[in-house]
């Protein structure tokens, strides 16, 4: 099935990263088990609708996590793999670390969202060291989700502070996974990798022709829905 277009939006984007994490959360099925990664990703658990029924696992070992705690719903004895501040919803279960890491090994993930620092035009995911000499490697679980999970979905920035693309024909950082990412959200686009190639679902405050300007990956335009 060729993927299918949504309006393209000149307005609106560059995205903040609330804008697309609500790009993430809306295209989550129903009823679906998702581990979001630390950083980014976590804001998902803040867009997802009440009634979605999207079981959301944390690393540290959590199932039914809620979205991030305010004010006097803090409890520093709660918290997702990145140390932030949650809730839990009804039926929320506690477990080892090693039974979580069981469950993201084990293919009992429908989706995964992470962070990344590069993505490669055949879905290559590089997220865990610049390998700068300075950088500080974390890997954390990224390469379990990464190969675990039945759909991996990114959520970053399309470049670099300094105009360098993150979507690539090849990444050039150390590698988490191969052939694993499926969807990359970003400020400018979103994009779905496929068999066929790299396909541009939808744009924000561009078009498709300056994206395949600006960025070396060959692009496909989606197909207009029909009627």
């Amino acid at each position: 099935m060729n993927p299918t277009s949504r309006p393209t939006d000149t307005e609106r984007g560059p995205l903040g990263k609330h804008d697309i994490a609500a790009l993430v959360a809306r295209d989550i099925p129903q009823g679906a088990f998702v581990n979001l990664g630390i950083g980014q990703p976590t804001l998902v658990a803040d867009h997802l609708p009440a009634d979605s029924g999207v079981v959301l696992h944390t690393e540290n070992g959590m199932l039914n996590m809620g979205p991030a705690a305010k004010d006097d719903e803090i409890d520093p004895d709660l918290i997702n793999a990145g140390k932030i501040p949650v809730t839990e919803l009804p039926g929320a279960a506690y477990f080892h670390h090693a039974d979580s890491f069981a469950m993201m090994r084990g293919g009992h993930l429908d989706v995964c969202v992470l962070g990344a620092f590069q993505v490669s035009a055949g879905g290559d995911l590089a997220n865990w060291h610049t390998g700068a000499p300075d950088a500080i490697p974390a890997v954390g679980g990224a390469m379990d989700l990464a190969v675990g999970a039945k759909k991996v979905y990114v959520m970053m920035t399309l470049f670099t502070k300094t105009g360098e693309p993150k979507l690539v024909p090849a990444c050039t950082y150390p590698l988490t996974g191969l052939g694993c990412v499926d969807r990359v959200y970003t400020d400018l686009a979103v994009f779905e990798i496929t068999s066929r190639g790299v396909t541009v679902l939808e744009t924000f405050g561009t078009t498709f022709e300056e994206l395949a300007d600006r960025l070396e990956v060959p692009l496909i335009r989606a197909q207009a829905p029909v009627a």
